[in-house]
């Protein structure tokens, strides 16, 4: 039995080629995805053991915001002084590191990266742990000079000599370039400035008394963990904290976690979507070859092979495959490992794919995907073939599953299908979003199964009304294309089952995305007053120096300002909820269009108060004058009376928890050092719109930080964000359709084969080879809108349900994109041509008298 499968596994190389194609992709998503994370935890856990202290003291980092709000904690410079004081400490060093800055050249263009990494300025002092050195020219000496990375010099043409703006927190100043500084580690992507260390404190900071953080050395002989509770204990804990090198270095770690995370389940989204559509290819690959060598099978069974070894043989062919897929698909995972270490390479992230880790996981895991997949597709069919009769060698061959009742396949799809719509139906009734997004999450993986099951149920009634026109169109041609797509509905469904599922994601994404975009163009033409919006493509802060200059500008009237704040509020109901609040100006009625459930803008704004989403207040039994206990960073304390309840459909459109507001100025008294992280601007009386824009545009010219929009482009911005979700669906789209294109040749070339003699007695009765090709394209296509129809419907009613759990959340538009939907139906067509080319190349060469006689 053994070599009789081996054999046979070699026999049909050809024929499963196409299915480890498919295990070698979702084998190489998954190894590329882990050998990548690997490799960049691994280098940067160097690079951070390598530049921790062995000690740092820095300000207690209890509450984080979730968007920057342009604050530097801090600690006083003279704990350097009564830290160096403390047994067991060789030397201390007050450091001062930013990441609140903007630097541009001489022609006010930035300096700093474009893919989203921080510029950093900081004091230029020399240790052994100092990532760079110095290359070319000398040490910064006084306030007006400063050094720079050798990458970011190459890249923005920085020369020794030039001169750059540095726009800090306490006000811009000018740097001439005196050094350019080499990384001898791992360059992160940052740009990186240095400054004199009196310098950096002054210039950075507003004061040479503060400082970001204090370096400790430790004596020879005392361990870290041993002077870190010698410094706890001198200098208490209070509002700082100390940490040894590697605890510092995972802090550092985890800050970059979040960046990996995003980059390795992207690509393990890619992995399981590949591993899903696999699975379909696989199923009706053996499905076919088991069908086709029934025969075979028979004479097994009829030579003394029973059932158990027939099972085996084809799990064993199986196991071949996943192991020969899984090996190229590892192979292929190195080398998209490598692709992305060079691409990161571009983005300013310089690692080395001679520095490449593959830990014993990602080997296990490729395996492990890799068989497992090939292993569990084929075991339905081996089932299938151990059922074989030893007469069945005596007869013609069948084809399994034509004319076999799909009642089981009606009463289990039946059965999933109404447990998925119950769960749907549930997430469009809830009220938490938390239970909505579990029963959409639910509804989604059931009616997907559900619709895979009874997908053959769905080939005869649907494919006859997709397939109608064929005959009066293509006339005898067409109506046999149309009746072999309907003459196997289990391999036409499996086959149109690959396409669908990708198709289901792309039709639920996109109408989530268009639904979103309306609900915020909605609010957005509800809410926003002003004339204009000066902010940061990203929302990061800027200084209070491009305030004062938007101030000045002829032609502006009002300018409300925007902060955030980090904070965390003791609530009613027990619970402590860390959260960022939002602070404005008192004039923000005439530049915002806020309703309310209960109180006003000024009563929300003024000194001692704070405003909050009426549904968060109800939920945690908050009523109007309630009066909070409220945390800020550096363990500022107070307690703030809720002042009016909003009911805004979108709290502000970043998301964050409460729909908290507040004054400036209460932001100002316990965020100290903040920056402005937008700006809505009002023409002054006599000025129109279009004659201020030009005038703001030229005084912002100085501050490529910064960007004023009108409505039209405040939209824009927030479609552009929404839309990198969307590109990602579309390319996992791509890997679907790709996969499913393999799928579709597989089962149209295994077709032909399949059906050799009756393509001989076609071509005998004067089928020409032009028109035998068009057969064979029609009914490709056919199976491919097929497929297109069934994931766009499950997909509708996905997105349906997904923008029913974002009205939750405030956003109440629906929006269905009909022309993404029928681009994609059009598209499906297009890849059904793509598909049949080859099989139907190879039908159209047959040499008529051999494939009559062919067995």
């Amino acid at each position: 039995m053994l070599k009789a499968t081996l054999r046979s596994f070699l026999a049909h190389k050809g024929r499963l080629l196409l299915s480890a194609l498919a295990v070698v992709l979702s084998v190489a998503f998954v190894a590329g995805s882990l050998i990548f994370s690997d490799t960049v935890t691994r280098t940067f856990d160097r690079l951070f053991a390598s530049t921790s202290a062995d000690v740092t003291v820095g300000p207690s980092d209890d509450l984080k915001a979730s968007v920057p709000t342009g604050a530097v904690q801090t600690v006083p410079a003279s704990l350097a002084g009564e830290v160096a004081r403390v047994d067991g400490v060789a030397s201390t060093h007050a450091d001062v590191s930013v990441e609140n800055i903007t630097v541009v050249d001489g022609e006010n263009k930035s300096v700093g990266p474009t893919t989203g990494a921080p510029t950093i300025a900081t004091d230029w002092y020399v240790t052994d742990r100092s990532p760079v050195k110095l290359t070319s020219g000398h040490a910064p000496r006084g306030a007006s000079e400063a050094m720079l990375d050798t990458d970011t010099a190459d890249k923005k043409h920085v020369e020794i000599g030039d001169t750059l703006t540095v726009m800090a927190q306490p006000g811009s100043f000018k740097v001439k370039i005196v050094g350019i500084a080499t990384f001898t580690t791992t360059n992160p992507g940052a740009a990186l400035v240095f400054l004199d260390p009196a310098t950096a404190a002054t210039q950075l900071l507003g004061s040479p008394d503060k400082a970001t953080s204090i370096s400790v050395d430790a004596a020879q002989g005392v361990s870290d963990t041993t002077l870190e509770r010698r410094v706890t204990a001198a200098i208490g804990a209070g509002p700082y904290e100390v940490k040894t090198a590697d605890e510092q270095a995972e802090s550092s770690a985890e800050a970059l976690g979040g960046f990996l995370d995003v980059i390795k389940y992207v690509m393990l989204g890619f992995a399981g979507i590949a591993v899903l559509v696999g699975v379909f290819l696989i199923v009706n690959t053996f499905s076919m070859l088991i069908a086709q060598r029934t025969r075979e099978l028979g004479l097994l069974r009829a030579l003394g092979a029973d059932r158990r070894q027939v099972r085996r043989s084809v799990l064993t062919e199986a196991v071949l495959l996943g192991v020969v897929g899984s090996t190229l698909g590892l192979a292929a995972g190195i080398g998209l490992a490598a692709g992305l270490i060079k691409l990161m390479s571009a983005f300013g992230m310089n690692l080395k794919t001679t520095e490449m880790v593959v830990g014993w996981a990602t080997p296990v895991s490729a395996y492990v995907v890799g068989v497992g997949v090939t292993f569990v597709a084929a075991y339905l069919p081996a089932r299938r073939a151990a059922t074989v009769s030893p007469m069945a060698a005596l007869a013609d061959a069948d084809i399994a599953g034509v004319g076999r009742p799909l009642k089981v396949r009606a009463v289990v799809g039946a059965v999933v299908g109404a447990l998925g719509v119950a769960a749907l139906a549930g997430c469009v009734s809830a009220s938490k979003t938390a239970s909505a997004a579990s029963l959409l999450g639910l509804g989604v993986v059931l009616t997907l199964i559900a619709t895979v099951i009874a997908g053959p149920l769905l080939v005869r009634p649907v494919i006859r009304v997709l397939g109608g026109a064929f005959p009066a169109l293509f006339g005898s041609v067409g109506r046999m294309s149309q009746r072999n797509a309907l003459r196997n509905p289990r391999r036409t469904g499996a086959t149109a089952a690959a396409l669908m599922v990708g198709l289901a994601l792309v039709g639920g994404m996109s109408v989530a995305s268009a639904s979103m975009s309306k609900s915020f163009d909605e609010q957005i033409d509800k809410t926003l007053g002003a004339d204009f919006v000066v902010q940061n493509a990203n929302f990061t802060p800027f200084s209070e120096e491009v305030t004062d200059a938007v101030r000045d500008t002829d032609g502006v009237g009002l300018v409300v300002r925007q902060r955030f704040a980090p904070l965390a509020v003791r609530l009613p109901d027990g619970k402590r909820v860390e959260t960022t609040a939002t602070g404005y100006d008192d004039q923000v009625d005439d530049v915002a269009h806020v309703t309310y459930a209960e109180g006003d803008t000024a009563a929300a704004l003024a000194d001692g108060s704070i405003g909050m989403d009426v549904d968060f207040a109800k939920e945690h039994g908050v009523r109007l004058g309630s009066v909070l206990p409220v945390e800020f960073p550096g363990d500022r304390t107070t307690s703030l009376k809720v002042g009016a309840l909003s009911d805004q459909d979108a709290g502000g459109g970043f998301g964050m928890q409460g729909g908290l507001f507040l004054g400036i100025a209460t932001v100002e008294k316990y965020v100290p050092g903040g920056q402005d992280s937008a700006l809505y601007v009002n023409a002054a009386s006599g000025t129109s719109g279009e004659q201020l824009r030009p005038r703001l545009e030229k005084t912002l010219d100085a501050y490529p930080q910064v960007q004023a929009r009108d409505q039209a482009d405040y939209k824009k911005l927030v479609h552009d964000q929404i839309a990198v979700l969307l590109y990602l669906v579309y390319a996992l789209l791509g890997l679907a359709i790709v996969i499913a294109v393999l799928g579709v040749v597989n089962t149209l070339a295994l077709s032909v084969v399949e059906r050799t003699r009756e393509i001989g007695l076609l071509r005998a009765i004067g089928l020409g080879r032009r028109q035998l090709r068009r057969m064979i394209r029609l009914e490709s296509v056919v199976i491919a809108v097929f497929g297109a129809v069934l994931g766009l419907a499950l997909g509708l009613v996905w997105g349906v349900c997904i923008q029913q759990v974002l009205e939750l959340q405030g956003m109440k538009a629906l929006a269905v994109p009909w022309g993404t939907i029928v681009a994609v139906v059009v598209g499906s067509a297009v890849v059904g041509v793509v598909a049949a080319l080859l099989p139907a190349l190879r039908a159209s060469r047959m040499n008529v008298l051999a494939a009559i006689a062919h067995e």
